[in-house]
């Protein structure tokens, strides 16, 4: 006979498993849903790069048949996103190839050429993305070069106008953003992908995280130093959210 204290024990494990988020893969008309229930009211739908994953966050207790309605329902819009999305990504990589072309693939495997591939007709695949080939040592060296040799031009040119300088700049390489600021500490650290890119996206990105010394969040006085700073800040932030983050 168990102890007292143990048959507690097991009364309580049901409960707490059934707060715990539970994931599961859907195939909704030749796409992928990645699936995670949460204690929320709503259900979202989110493509992921760099890869155009299809995320979706769903009530716990929204049944599978609604999920699948929801997505079928968007089908032909997400299909969209996707093809912008790894053409974004053939856009990022042929750049990044021009600094430090990746070495050749064995034949057979796909290489990297595989990055976008078709089944089903038009039906987009998902192919799989390797960072640590696409970051070699190699390439964080020549990303990390360019972006040294350019900082020092452009932090002599941006503090006098911002009006304010970092304490420190780190580079990294990011998966979510292109840049990041600490207000309090006066660091900011930058996506070593910058470097593999056109200059004047390093530029934008190094100004609005200096304005960050001035502005926490994106609100209006952020976008009124921006538009003081750098006039074309929001054309260049479009430019910039076409592209995807390796």
């Amino acid at each position: 006979m168990p102890l007292p204290d143990q048959r507690r024990h097991a009364r309580k494990a049901p409960a707490s498993a059934s707060t715990a988020a539970a994931s599961t893969v859907l195939e909704v008309d030749g796409l992928q849903l990645h699936v995670t229930r949460k204690r929320i009211k709503n259900l979202y739908l989110r493509i992921k790069p760099p890869l155009g994953t299809v995320e979706v966050s769903a009530p716990m207790r929204m049944s599978q048949r609604q999920i699948i309605g929801f997505a079928h329902e968007r089908h032909s819009w997400i299909v969209q996103q996707q093809r912008r999305m790894a053409e974004a990504r053939r856009m990022s990589l042929r750049q990044a190839e021009t600094l430090t072309p990746l070495p050749s693939a064995p034949a057979g495997d796909g290489g990297h050429a595989g990055v976008d591939g078709r089944r089903g007709g038009d039906q987009p695949q998902l192919p799989m993305f390797d960072r640590s080939a696409m970051w070699t040592d190699e390439r964080k060296h020549a990303a990390a070069a360019a972006i040294d040799a350019a900082l020092p031009g452009l932090l002599r040119k941006w503090a006098p106008i911002v009006g304010r300088s970092p304490s420190h700049v780190t580079l990294r390489v990011m998966t979510s953003r292109w840049g990041s600021c600490t207000p309090k500490t006066g660091r900011i650290r930058l996506n070593l992908q910058l470097g593999l890119m056109e200059p004047r996206f390093l530029e934008y990105v190094l100004v609005h995280e200096m304005t960050h010394l001035w502005a926490n969040g994106h609100g209006a006085d952020f976008q009124r130093r921006m538009s003081a700073y750098l006039p074309s800040w929001r054309e260049l932030r479009r430019e910039l959210n076409k592209r995807v983050l390796l």
